[in-house]
């Protein structure tokens, strides 16, 4: 496997869903149920595409909204209940009616990368239950953003698995 970003290169990036570990998401180990680092990293994403347009009330206000089509998970180190959380997001890409996006959770007790999990996200039209194109204004500001993270001087590490069609 490739090398990963550093832990430093990554906290330059904006941090979402910052939280300790709950003891309620604790499984019989001790450690971060398997099933919350998706939950706690989707939930990061979320946050950060506010930013570009994308708004909790998105299927409310405009009749659209983002579901996941497809994940690739990685889990490097383990966290405990009480260790502090964060989720760094970069976007790699986007076409016509999807977007790619890296999402990575960090844990900040240890300074080190938890997991990283990669997404293909789809814009769909909430009444008709189909992928739809990007509006023009998100699809201005998702390209702002992938320019952005592209320009970071640094290159992630992707599944190979997943790409936009």
């Amino acid at each position: 496997m490739s090398a990963q970003p550093s832990y430093q290169q990554l906290v330059d990036l904006p941090a979402w869903a910052v939280q300790p570990v709950p003891m309620a998401f604790e499984d019989s180990n001790g450690f971060l149920n398997v099933r919350h680092y998706l939950g706690i990293g989707s939930e990061g994403l979320d946050e950060s595409l506010v930013d570009v347009g994308i708004l909790p009330n998105w299927p409310r206000s405009e009749g659209l909204a983002c579901l996941s089509a497809e994940h690739h998970v990685t889990y490097f180190h383990e966290l405990r209940t009480g260790d502090q959380l964060s989720v760094r997001v970069l976007l790699l890409g986007r076409a016509e009616r999807a977007a790619h996006a890296l999402v990575y959770v960090l844990d900040g007790t240890r300074e080190r990368l938890a997991c990283t999990f990669e997404e293909i996200f789809l814009c769909v039209d909430v009444a008709e239950r189909r992928a739809v194109p990007w509006p023009e204004d998100v699809a201005t500001r998702l390209d702002a953003r992938i320019a952005e993270h592209a320009a970071l001087g640094w290159q992630p590490v992707t599944s190979g698995s997943l790409s936009l069609r």
